[in-house]
Order: structure tokens, then sequence, then C-alpha cells
């Protein structure tokens, strides 16, 4: 038995279904085709007003409903005795909900993932219509997911769709770039071996000889600077800081147990104060 439609205005195509299938590819077949779409092409787009205000624009639903609909005319078997309108719907919807799934996401979500987000949101809708706290032990308890998958459900909700790194984030009633509030690589981690390797040999030097390499180190002055200051020649000020880097290194390779570690010479640029008297 033949399902009525729902809708009164929705034609009767059956006809037209039935003598599509007994016509060879051709123009007239080709046209038969193009109007029974042409036909049910509204009920395409009362269906895809269902899904609007998610993100996509009701043009781009319309058209992907479409895509939908050409697919049920080009499936349907009107031999089977179904009506055309029950078999179309869920291909129709089909069509519009690969759309979100494959090609709204900005990120690569698994579908699992998709799967929990859909449940959380109605779950929370749901929640919220009847008054009740959404918390996550409440969503778990409504929707049957552990506590762990209704989270993985909530960081999706926010997931849709990336934000771009110049959107506004209020910080204490101040707007700021979203990527003005993200961390950044600490150039001065990778000497934190170094730093540490070398404190033992450091501790061991004379004060002018501790003097000397923070002045040619962190102070960036030159050895001829130096040798000004200190009132010595650059010849000695040369030798002061190759003396004590040996020290320095020779401490940090019998320090490590395995005798790899290198230190390596400081940076003129480096910030990092020594403890220099």
């Amino acid at each position: 038995m033949a399902v009525k439609s729902q809708y009164p205005e929705d034609p009767d195509t059956h006809h037209w279904f039935c003598r599509l299938a007994g016509l060879p590819e051709g123009p007239e077949r080709e046209q038969i085709r193009r109007e029974i779409i042409c036909a049910w092409l509204p009920v395409a787009h009362r269906l895809a007003l269902r899904y609007r205000d998610r993100g996509e624009t009701l043009e781009d639903l319309r058209q992907v409903a479409a895509v939908g609909l050409v697919n049920a005319v080009d499936r349907y078997d009107p031999a089977l005795g179904g009506a055309f309108l029950p078999f179309a719907i869920p291909t129709i919807v089909g069509e519009i909900k690969r759309h979100f799934r494959d090609r709204m996401w900005s990120v690569h979500v698994p579908r699992r993932v998709q799967n929990l987000r859909n449940i959380v949101r109605r779950a929370t809708a749901d929640l919220t219509a009847e008054g009740t706290p959404a918390s996550p032990a409440r969503l778990a308890e409504h929707t049957g997911l552990t506590e762990e998958e209704v989270r993985q459900g909530n960081e999706a909700l926010h997931g849709f769709r990336a934000l771009s790194l110049d959107a506004s984030v209020p910080t204490d009633g101040n707007d700021v770039r979203l990527g003005d509030t993200m961390g950044a690589d600490d150039d001065a981690l990778s000497l934190v071996l170094d730093r540490e390797a070398a404190k033992g040999g450091i501790s061991s030097l004379a004060e002018r000889e501790k003097r000397v390499l923070y002045l040619r180190f962190f102070a960036g002055m030159t050895q001829s600077a130096i040798a000004a200051e200190l009132g010595i020649s650059q010849i000695h000020v040369s030798r002061l800081i190759a003396e004590s880097c040996r020290r320095i290194r020779e401490g940090a390779e019998s320090a490590d147990p395995r005798g790899t570690h290198t230190v390596t010479r400081p940076s003129r640029h480096t910030r990092a104060q020594p403890k220099v008297r």
C-alpha cells in the first residue's frame, strides 16, 4: 500500500517513475527524469529548512538537498511497491547530514566524537528546557554516556568552526586578539641543561674570571673593552676566557657519568644574569 504524502501539494509522479523505469538511456528518459526532479524540488527545500541556523547558508543547504533528491530519483524502483516520498526523505536528509559531517568541520573529527557532540547537544537542550542544570554528571545520566564521553562531546560542541587568530577575546573588560593570548616557544629553554651543567665549573672560578665571562658573554663587551676596564692586556683577556671555558667544559663532562655533555658557549644576547659579585 502506497504511503500518502503529508503535504497535499506534493506531486503524484508514480506514472512518471513507471515510464522512466521502462525507457533506455536517451533524451526522452532524461527529460522525464528532469521533470520528476523539478516536481519534488520543493520537498527537498523544505527538508533543508530544518537545518538552517547551523553554520551553513540556506542556499548551500538547498543545493545539498537537491543532490540528495537526484540520488533518490536515480535509486527509486517503483516495482518494489513503495511510495517515493518515504524513500526520498531519508536519502535527502542523509545527504545533508553527510555534508555537515564531512564538509563543515574546520578540522577532521572522528565520527564517534561527532555523534557524541550531537547527543550532548540534544541532551543539553532537553535539560535546559526542563530547567535542569546540564552538568556532566546529569548529562551522563540522561544520555547513558560516561562522563568522559560527555566531556568529549562538550569539547566538540565548540570545535565545529575554527576561530581566526585575529578574533577578539574579552579579557578583563578589554578585547584582545586571540593570537596575543597564545604562548610561544621560549628560546631560553634550550639553554637550561647547559646552564645547569656549567654551574659547578663557574662556581670554581676566581672572581676576576667570573667578571671577564660576564662582561664578554652577558654584557656583550669586546675583549679590548674588557681589557681597558680591568687594566690588563687584550691577550690576557683572551687567555682568561679560553681557560675559563675549558675548565667549565671539563667540569660539566666530569659531572656527566657518560661524559657526553657538551656545554655551548653562551650567546652575547643571552639575558639571564649569572650570580657575579
